[in-house]
């Protein structure tokens, strides 16, 4: 397990000397051209970490004996969620675990469909009816993540490189914690 969280992590120390010398002045048609990939991406994490938050949520509702383990996993990425859309200040209103209440961002509205729920949110995620297939299936889905997060460094600007830099590290962690990538590659 531990081999296959740092080979997750292997492309994370490569491109750490790419991210510390893209240091533009950021002047120019350069600026507004990273401006734009960086929301084009930003916004792509974020969906990420929204429809991550829904295989918690459906995970946990599904298997109620796995809640207090799934707990702090679900809150470090609501936490990236937040930090990635930018309500991160602490003025947003929401809960730290972002269950129940106005501050709801889990994705819980498309509770019971599969695909989008409303307001573009991604819907309530299939879970394996056995505890182990279904923390299997959650960590495959970290580690996919992680490994988009990670594929997207080269085209990002230095500081969202960063963020997804960390977000991977992260994910791959989250996927190790979950028991994810025991010896197979999890169908991605």
């Amino acid at each position: 397990m531990v081999a296959g969280t740092l080979g997750t992590l292997a492309p994370l120390g490569a491109l750490t000397t790419l991210v510390a010398g893209c240091s533009g002045d950021g002047s120019g048609t350069d600026a507004a051209q990273n401006t734009g990939e960086d929301k084009r991406l930003r916004r792509e994490a974020t969906k990420q970490s929204l429809e991550l938050l829904a295989r918690y949520d459906a995970t946990a509702d599904s298997h109620s004996g796995l809640a207090d383990r799934l707990r702090p996993l679900r809150a470090a990425t609501m936490r990236h969620a937040e930090v990635l859309s930018g309500d991160h200040d602490g003025k947003s209103g929401k809960n730290t675990d972002g269950r129940g209440g106005n501050g709801d961002r889990s994705g819980r509205d498309g509770a019971g469909e599969a695909g989008a729920g409303k307001n573009g949110r991604p819907g309530r995620p299939r879970v394996p009816g056995d505890e182990k297939a279904a923390l299997t299936e959650l960590g495959d889905a970290e580690r996919r993540t992680a490994r988009a997060r990670t594929e997207a460094l080269v085209k990002a600007p230095p500081e969202t490189a960063r963020l997804l830099a960390s977000l991977a590290a992260a994910g791959a962690a989250h996927a190790y914690l979950l028991g994810a990538g025991d010896g197979k590659d999890g169908g991605s």
